[in-house]
């Protein structure tokens, strides 16, 4: 159990003046620790390999935040500089990486990579060193289940909390309405793997019968056999644990052989900027997902975030990007609270505290799991809508009959 939050820390989110920080490369030369008026904060991104497009977003999204530190004074009076380093959506690599970073160029922070798959192993280097680890994206509960110390999530909520909001709106519609089947498809991940497990257990629950489950590589590009499988099984309701291109694939293999569901749920995809271009604005209509953030949200330093990011990017923030910004946030409360650089103390203060940020106030439990949950969105009218909870709802309605793929 959470123990009881004993204070409320403002992080007051201003315009953001100076120029984005930061390197897709390691430093050239020399340790990176801090020193005279800089503050080093070390990260591994996967820049190049199958999720660099998405994972871009969220680089740019820490960007953001150093920017944003830097041009309001910086971080404990210091300026802010991110190490970062590439590992290519290798775990290997990642591994390499976090330690390189503390062994090698010193670092002062660590924020986290991209994805449960990375951080699953990442985390554990990080607890090794007594390193706080603040993760924007990577919420499988087996990262949890270790009780590390040191471990927080930077989002409303972790995998187990994922399929809840989409749950429950079948359980509300009438039985003779509800999906009769379904399909489960996901990407071998630890954050969409086990969430699309909960949606079978839970929709099985509700009468939904399961007439297809497969789990596919990382690395898969090709989904035709897959698509065409689920076409002969015929699914009223398709479940897709997707994480980045993934997704696009798929529903792209199901144009090829014409096949669509009446119902489609997709993890992280549908979330990306990119999306109605990549599968086509008409096909987004009516497939949903679970969102960690909105832009139209109404938290403290949001609208601020979105106009300040797309000045700079010349794009609206996707949920990685802000993921990546509400880390940095969240470091920053803590670092900003303890009053120096004592990851020991900062660990402890978050432990104990609840940290405004610009998906909604972020607490944890003594694993480093946040106490939140997720929203529900669904694409309407070329839009990404909240449906529910109806406290944070920008539509009232709800597809139900999502319309066919169109070439």
């Amino acid at each position: 159990m959470a123990r009881r939050r004993t204070r409320l820390v403002a992080v007051a989110v201003v315009a953001l003046a100076a120029t984005a920080c930061g390197s897709s490369k390691a430093p050239s030369s020399g340790a990176a620790g801090s020193s005279g008026g800089t503050i080093t904060i070390g990260m591994s991104l996967p820049l190049s390999g199958a999720v660099a497009d998405t994972s871009k977003d969220g680089y740019q999204g820490y960007q953001e935040w150093a920017a944003w530190v830097n041009a309001h004074g910086g971080l404990l009076g210091k300026q802010v500089k991110l190490v970062v380093l590439d590992d290519a959506f290798q775990q290997n690599t990642a591994l390499a990486d976090y330690s390189k970073l503390i062994a090698q160029n010193h670092v002062d922070l660590l924020l986290g990579t991209f994805s449960s798959f990375l951080n699953l192993p990442v985390a554990e280097v990080a607890e090794r060193n007594k390193f706080v680890y603040i993760e924007p994206s990577g919420g499988a509960d087996s990262i949890f289940a270790r009780n590390f110390k040191y471990l927080f999530f930077a989002q409303p909520a972790t995998t187990e909390r994922l399929p809840d909001q989409f749950v429950a709106q079948i359980a509300a519609m009438p039985a003779d309405q509800r999906p009769k089947t379904a399909a489960y498809v996901t990407q071998d991940d630890p954050n969409t793997a086990p969430a699309t497990a909960i949606f079978k257990q839970k929709l099985t629950a509700l009468g939904v019968k399961a007439v297809y489950d497969t789990t596919y590589a990382p690395d898969t590009s090709n989904f035709d056999a897959i698509a065409n499988t689920i076409k002969q099984a015929a699914p009223d309701l398709v479940i897709q644990g997707a994480l980045a291109d993934d997704g696009v694939s798929l529903i792209r293999s199901f144009q090829k052989v014409g096949f669509s569901p009446k119902m489609f749920f997709q993890t992280n995809s549908p979330t990306d900027p990119n999306f109605p271009s990549a599968v086509g604005v008409k096909n987004t209509a009516g497939i949903f997902t679970a969102l960690a953030y909105s832009p139209q949200a109404p938290f403290p330093g949001n609208a601020d975030f979105v106009a300040d990011y797309t000045k700079r990017f010349n794009t609206a923030p996707s949920e990685d990007a802000a993921n990546s910004f509400t880390a940095g946030q969240v470091l920053q409360a803590a670092a900003t609270a303890v009053g120096k650089l004592d990851q020991t103390g900062i660990a402890n203060w978050l432990h104990a505290n609840t940290v405004p940020t610009i998906v909604g106030p972020l607490s944890w439990d003594a694993s480093g799991k946040p106490t939140g949950s997720l929203l529900l969105a669904q694409w309407q009218s070329g839009k990404l809508q909240i449906i529910a909870p109806s406290t944070a709802a920008t539509s009232k309605d709800v597809v139900l009959n999502k319309p066919g793929w169109s070439s």
